[in-house]
């Protein structure tokens, strides 16, 4: 190529790279935003939103990981937009280091997940199930948003009707929740509850998962394939820079 070529190359892959990362450093300030007012005003988030909402934040505090998630994209929109456009080595170098960063541990936590998928599943419910015996029947809405979303999904407890045993619910009412036994069968006792065989909740969203691994496979391919993109954008800007 000539060199007119060759610049006309970088100043395009220039513009596109701080469009690329302006793209990112925006979405990471409005979802920091909406982490800080989920943290601060919860109740507002959780009326607008609906149940589907309070349903997730059982699992993961929500405003807290949408926090970190938008200070992480702030920093790389940062880097990448202001080292392509003040053409700044240093910024370009950082920019690629905490992207790769990223993508190492991603690739370390798809592994860790594919070969100790037992042992994380083991973990996980190990830590959630104290939870719901601690909190459900005591905690109002705690205890509305479970039977909420075991009538929905159509399931029991984290792995099945035994969570709820020594919980204050089954003290006060001698009853496991309705969702845990079959329609029409009576008074959801031990008995009726282990006859039918209500699959826990926990199994029930590991195999919704497994229904759309496709879907989640190809989005994490997806991201995959733009930070090993972005890498390589930002090593030819790198390099480019010492030719100009």
């Amino acid at each position: 190529l000539s060199p007119g070529a060759k610049m006309g190359c970088f100043t395009f892959i220039k513009v596109m790279m701080i469009l690329f990362n302006l793209t990112i450093f925006l979405g990471g300030g409005t979802l920091l935003g909406v982490g800080i007012w989920v943290t601060r005003d919860k109740n507002s988030f959780l009326a607008i939103f609906g149940t589907l909402s309070s349903s997730v934040m059982q699992f993961v505090n929500v405003g807290y990981f949408l926090i970190v998630i938008g200070a992480i994209l702030l920093i790389i929109g940062f880097l990448g937009c202001c080292g392509a456009q003040r053409e700044s080595k240093c910024l370009l170098m950082m920019f690629f280091s905490v992207v790769m960063i990223i993508f190492i541990a991603e690739v370390a936590a798809a592994v860790v997940a594919l070969v100790y998928t037992g042992l994380a599943e083991t973990l996980l419910s190990a830590v959630l199930t104290p939870v719901l015996k601690e909190k459900y029947g005591v905690d109002v809405r705690f205890t509305d948003t479970w039977n909420l979303t075991m009538t929905k999904v159509h399931c029991c407890g984290l792995n099945n009707y035994t969570d709820f045993n020594d919980t204050h619910w089954l003290e006060k009412y001698g009853t496991y929740p309705e969702p845990c036994c079959k329609p029409d069968t009576g008074p959801c006792n031990a008995t009726q509850a282990a006859e039918s065989k209500v699959p826990g909740c926990f199994d029930q969203i590991l195999e919704e998962i497994k229904t759309n691994a496709g879907v989640v496979g190809g989005v994490a391919a997806g991201i995959a394939a733009l930070e090993i993109a972005s890498m390589a954008v930002s090593m030819y800007l790198y390099c480019r820079l010492d030719e100009k």
